[in-house]
């Protein structure tokens, strides 16, 4: 293994820490301000990752996963921006670092692979020169020792270094995003967020940039935090899934256990909305209407006005988090016999 390993940020641990593990979001919101007002797309998310741990996130599409991400790798841009709440990683609040100090956490420690690889990689530069521009970044300079790196890693993903001459361009679109996890991997980060990576591939390609990630992720110990729409794909790799709706955290809690046995009407939806290519066949169900105006939200539960087991309290109610048999959920149904959070 190559000597470019990461190292620990400084900072003492906040009242609150958990002890184990290694990312810590608390009650994280995030606004867009916007002429016509002000938008929350994420409120009040809370969640910890373990290290080597593989947490799953999932939701229509904009119920706020790709602005928590950005949140946590501290990447909002205008008119986006962090209101309240914070990211802990390594025992330090990111929230409010300078760009210098979140310059030593970037790929070092912690790493980013972005929907789109052909957006994200510079398409008049080769993939060479974007490794080593990374590198010296953050220290490198050795030529030899760059150009050793930089073939290590793209054979970790399978990808043959010859292909460091090549442009994004001439790459398929399995192979740009095996470069982007290789870029991620360069200083061997403690956790690595990825945001839809596989969005663009078809299914075969798809299965094996999973297994790809998930045999890198147990061979270096890192920890993923993985947004994706694929219920197929989180079902296999994940171990843990949290379920957003609304910007909310609607469910969070063991994969399989969410899988056989979801609590949160939306994620019965989601389930039934999914094909299975396997036992009898079953009708997709969907799930009625769509998700609420952020900038204009209903009173009470925001899944309410979809909902098929909607009650009366429900469209009035602010709906808590329920802690459940240690799973977390945020619906009246299982008001009874658990805990607020």
């Amino acid at each position: 293994m190559s000597s470019l390993l990461t190292n620990g940020l400084p900072g003492s641990q906040p009242a609150g820490w958990h002890s184990g593990a290694i990312l810590e979001v608390r009650d994280l919101s995030v606004d867009y301000i916007m002429e016509r007002g002000t938008v929350r797309a994420v409120r009040d998310v809370s969640f910890e990752v373990e290290p080597g741990e593989f947490v799953a996130i999932v939701g229509e599409s904009g119920c706020g996963k790709s602005t928590l991400l950005f949140a946590i790798a501290q990447l909002l841009a205008p008119p986006a921006g962090i209101s309240a709440g914070s990211v802990i990683f390594k025992g330090e609040n990111l929230v409010g670092l300078t760009d210098k100090q979140l310059a030593a956490v970037r790929w070092r420690n912690m790493s980013v692979v972005m929907q789109s690889a052909m957006n994200a990689l510079n398409p008049v530069t080769d993939i060479a020169a974007q490794f080593t521009d990374a590198m010296r970044a953050h220290g490198v300079t050795s030529k030899q020792e760059i150009a050793d790196r930089s073939a290590e890693v793209l054979r970790m993903v399978g990808i043959d270094p010859v292909h460091l001459r090549s442009y994004p361009h001439q790459l398929s679109g399995g192979m740009r995003q095996r470069s982007m996890i290789a870029m991620a991997m360069l200083f061997t980060p403690e956790l690595v967020i990825m945001d839809e990576p596989t969005s663009a591939l078809d299914v075969v390609a798809q299965r094996s940039l999973m297994v790809q990630i998930k045999e890198l992720q147990e061979q270096l110990g890192f920890a993923v935090i993985f947004v994706t729409h694929d219920m197929s794909l989180v079902r296999h790799f994940s171990d843990r899934l949290m379920v957003m709706y609304a910007g909310q955290v609607a469910e969070l809690g063991d994969t399989r256990r969410m899988f056989a046995e979801p609590l949160h009407p939306y994620t019965i939806g989601l389930m039934e909305a999914f094909p299975s290519i396997k036992g009898p066949k079953v009708k997709l169900a969907g799930i009625p209407g769509s998700p609420p105006n952020l900038a204009r939200p209903p009173a009470g539960c925001q899944f309410a006005p979809r909902c098929p087991q909607v009650m009366e309290r429900c469209k009035t109610t602010e709906v808590p988090l329920y802690s459940l048999h240690g799973e977390r959920v945020r619906c009246l149904l299982h008001e009874a016999g658990s805990a607020q959070l």
